[in-house]
């Protein structure tokens, strides 16, 4: 009994708590969108499936908890499903019987007749929230906590590796890559661990001179923090961490508004090369990570949050302060990924909005029922593909291969 307490407290209860908060915020917008602009909304849905726990609110909408943790969704009066898909040929038939029942102004109400602009604003409202939640949960953690980094100052080279091609030497204070700002040792990795093959124009301190020197990041091995690697850009260089380089920032609340907004841009920025570089084979494609991964990653960060705290309190704000970070991270990749122009997510319904914007018609029936499956499959697929590279990088094939050896 202890030890399923256990895991449920260090595995399960970290990965619904952030991807829930995500995925809710991420509702809301649409929710909160869909009211501003009059649409009647008959449900707001936390995971799929069968509801564990469910209430009506005053203007009859039902919000459910359901038991399948996994995303969730808004249906808007008139939708047939969950993903708010129209079923074109039955739209003429729900306007006659909501005319017939309720009068012209009913029409007003509902998702699908109202204008294509209050239609992209509430698709788009759900993307925007996350990148809202980003920006306030990073600039809360600058403002409660601050943080500590270290400069991106070279304590040593390893041999053979770019760095040490390209010029790099100890005591060297790195201040930009490419047009970035290098502030610290943590945003040079940030940088460098994406762009595995792709040259690097570095601007280094030397002795008080400035000195430039070009680097191309090789493509390695590294620690996920998951007790497997992962592959990344590395440039082979060592941080000085004595403990008089460590700096320690605090933040007043316009500086921590300020921070919260530029880290969600950077990880914005990070997000869209990361998926750039996947999409022409710069990364390779086992880096990619489903359910399972994030899973992992939550328990990975509660334990490393809890780690060295001499308290349970200081454990539990350890444990709690990494994973607000990791869910303003994921809910950055949740926006992003939502916007992409494929059909069933959120950017699939405003390239066909954009088009009905500018023909002035909607796309055609037989086009988007067409463009929705196939984007149902890509997503299906690229899930299946996440879920197996996640198999594979916690070792579950080995686990099971020895057992039966």
């Amino acid at each position: 009994m202890l030890f399923v307490l256990h895991y449920l407290l260090i595995h399960v209860l970290p990965f619904v708590a952030v991807l829930g908060l995500v995925v809710t915020i991420h509702e809301l917008g649409h929710y909160l969108a869909a009211k501003a602009c009059g649409v009647a909304v008959d449900r707001f849905s936390i995971g799929f499936g069968q509801a564990l726990l469910s209430w009506r609110d005053g203007s009859g909408t039902e919000w459910r908890l359901a038991w399948i943790p996994l995303g969730g969704y808004v249906r808007f009066a008139g939708d047939e499903n969950a993903a708010s898909v129209p079923n074109t040929e039955e739209l003429e038939a729900l306007r006659q019987e909501v005319l017939a029942r309720d009068g012209p102004k009913a029409l007003n109400s509902y998702f699908h007749f109202k204008p294509v602009w209050q239609r992209a604003i509430v698709v788009a409202a759900g993307p925007l929230a996350n990148f809202v939640l980003s920006a306030v949960v990073m600039a809360a953690l600058l403002a409660a906590i601050g943080d500590r980094t270290l400069p991106a100052r070279v304590q040593a080279v390893s041999q053979g590796k770019p760095a040490a091609m390209a010029g790099f030497m100890p005591g060297d204070l790195i201040e930009r890559a490419d047009s970035q700002a290098i502030d610290s040792f943590e945003s040079l990795q940030q940088y460098v661990q994406i762009r595995a093959g792709t040259p690097i124009r570095f601007l280094v301190e030397r002795g008080g001179r400035s000195v430039t020197l070009t680097a191309t990041p090789a493509l390695s091995d590294v620690d996920n923090g998951l007790g497997g690697h992962q592959k990344a850009g590395q440039l082979g260089i060592i941080a000085r961490d004595q403990p008089g380089d460590v700096i320690y920032r605090r933040y007043g609340p316009i500086q921590a508004v300020g921070g919260g907004i530029s880290r969600t841009w950077d990880m914005l920025g990070s997000t869209v090369v990361v998926v750039e570089r996947l999409l022409s084979g710069k990364l390779p494609a086992d880096q990619l990570s489903g359910p399972l991964g994030i899973a992992a990653l939550s328990s990975a960060v509660v334990h490393a949050g809890a780690a060295g705290a001499p308290t349970l309190a200081m454990k539990l704000l350890g444990a709690a302060a990494n994973l607000l970070s990791l869910a303003a991270f994921l809910s950055v990749s949740v926006g992003f990924m939502n916007l992409l122009p494929v059909p069933v997510l959120d950017g699939g319904h405003l390239l066909f909005y954009a088009y009905e914007a500018a023909a002035r018609r909607p796309l055609g029936a037989r086009v988007q029922a067409a463009g929705y499956r196939v984007g149902l499959a890509l997503l299906l697929g690229l899930m299946l593909f996440a879920t197996w590279n996640d198999l594979h990088r916690l070792r579950v094939f080995q686990f099971l291969g020895g057992l039966f050896s």
